[in-house]
């Protein structure tokens, strides 16, 4: 027979009573208080008529109580999904009618806008939170009792996660009870964390990356957990990092880079710092050089998916070897090692499959294994990410990654540009070719273009793009990534816009 547990329960083995479990502005919490307030979390969502598998969008800012509704409702037996509050009701409302959301758990400033979604929805939803039109969530803890968890199966439903939405339509990924109880397993094992650690990640909950690799880990380690309600930015980073003094901290490329151009980089040296981490996308080597420089020590640099939770694959040294994390099984297509290709892992964290996706589900999920559509070379003991699928291409009868055009680029332009992206596309005698987009740095333009034309005259000829654009902006996810897909069309744009009128 199975083994019953529960998810949120998990999170509480390790922690000592009196220990801070989480950070967040001047609050804390310790771990026996949270417990104690996670319990009656739960005892108030089944107050208000939660059942088994009922599921529940958590839709505010990070903190203390966003945690104690979020686990409260798995701890309870509900499924909790957290959601980007930087959302607008236009976009929520399909993430809910999809998705069968039955409650919506808000923060004051927001309860209006959703009370007001809320009736013009055919599906009856529940919005718990502050003010008029919705169950106020302060009384409804304060009448509860505290709850023991509820004993689930290790395959029932927890907790889902929405894809990034990178290359099309944002996916809800469904994980299991069994899933936090790895989630410390890099933390612990390649990063030497334990109780004594202070783990700060500026990607917010809604977002696997810090959801399992800063919260489940840092609790699962008996650690201390910093929260943020605010938009992560290179300033606000620095004041975090002066305020709770973290020891761990999980980044994304782009923060890194901004971080670095703008000078805040060498003003974390010396504050306690012992271990940079980066995910999210790929770590360009010229960037991880140049932060090594400017704080004295480099990223280490991580792949994971929304899927797989935890971080699968990492790297600690310039040479970009990817290795897999603790507790991570490799396996790969039936193809000679010097082609780029898919790959199989399987982890305890590694989800169920996705919601209403069964032709998604088919192609990415086999017996506890799941394939990311990005793609690999395989050496000798060791991985090279060389992007998705249509990122690999192939010019003049020679592979050509478009991830290598970009590290090769941003190598060149340095500092004088603050974003680039390179894809494949159609030149008008139908022959692959690849477009560049950049954004410049303000006040280098011109540093910026001239450094661009002497990285490409540096390339080989098959690896040069075609096109450059100099745009604004790159099309973003909610959570900061490059939104690939719609490169294409705006391929199309810039040159239709450059040709001339008759």
């Amino acid at each position: 027979m199975e083994p019953l547990t529960n998810a949120a329960a998990c999170l509480f083995e390790i922690g000592r009573e009196h220990d801070i479990a989480l950070e967040c502005g001047s609050r804390s919490i310790s771990y026996g208080e949270l417990k104690q307030a996670v319990a009656r979390s739960a005892g108030a969502w089944r107050r208000n008529g939660l059942v088994t598998g009922d599921r529940v969008v958590i839709f505010a800012p990070d903190g203390i109580e966003w945690v104690e509704a979020y686990l409260g409702a798995i701890w309870a037996g509900g499924v909790s999904i957290g959601v980007n509050p930087n959302l607008s009701v236009d976009e929520l409302a399909p993430i809910l009618l999809e998705s069968g959301v039955r409650f919506v758990w808000t923060s004051a400033n927001l309860t209006p806008a959703l009370v007001a979604l809320v009736g013009s929805l055919a599906q009856p939803l529940v919005i718990v939170g502050a003010g008029p039109g919705c169950i106020d969530w302060i009384s409804s803890c304060a009448a509860a009792s505290a709850l023991p968890p509820l004993p689930c199966a290790a395959h029932d439903m927890a907790l889902w996660i929405g894809t990034s939405g990178t290359t099309g339509t944002p996916k809800g990924v469904r994980h299991s009870h069994s899933v936090t109880a790895s989630c410390a397993a890099f933390a612990r094992d390649i990063l030497g964390a334990g109780p004594q650690d202070r783990l700060y990640a500026t990607s917010k909950l809604f977002f696997a990356y810090a959801l399992a690799n800063s919260l489940f880990a840092g609790l699962r380690l008996g650690a201390t957990v910093i929260l943020d309600p605010e938009w992560p930015t290179a300033e606000r980073v620095l004041q975090m990092v002066e305020m709770h003094r973290p020891t761990i901290l999980f980044c994304v490329p782009t923060l890194y880079h901004k971080m670095l151009q703008s000078g805040i980089a060498p003003q974390l040296a010396g504050r306690g710092i012992r271990h940079c981490i980066s995910a999210g996308e790929a770590l360009p080597p010229t960037l991880r050089l140049g932060w090594q420089k400017a704080m004295g020590l480099a990223p280490i640099s991580g792949y994971g998916t929304s899927e797989t939770l935890c971080l699968m694959l990492y790297c600690d040294n310039d040479n970009g070897r990817l290795k897999p994390t603790p507790l991570t099984e490799l396996r790969y297509e039936k193809l000679p090692p010097d082609l780029p290709q898919r790959l199989w892992v399987r982890h305890p964290a590694v989800a169920r499959g996705y919601w209403q996706r069964p032709q998604e589900e088919a192609d990415g999920f086999h017996e506890g294994w799941f394939s990311p559509g990005d793609m690999f070379l395989r050496h000798d003991g060791w991985l090279e990410f060389t992007g998705r699928n249509d990122d690999m291409l192939k010019i003049a009868g020679q592979w050509v990654s478009t991830q290598w055009v970009e590290q090769a680029l941003l190598s060149a332009c340095g500092n004088s540009v603050q974003a680039l992206a390179a894809i494949a596309v159609k030149s008008d005698d139908g022959l692959t070719a690849i477009a560049a987009f950049l954004v410049a740095t303000p006040k280098q333009e011109s540093a910026a273009r001239a450094s661009l034309a002497s990285g490409i005259a540096g390339l080989p000829r098959h690896k040069r793009p075609r096109w450059v654009h100099w745009v604004e902006t790159l099309p973003l996810t909610a959570t900061g990534k490059l939104q690939r897909g719609r490169l294409g069309a705006l391929h199309e744009q810039q040159r239709k816009a450059a040709l001339p009128t008759s």
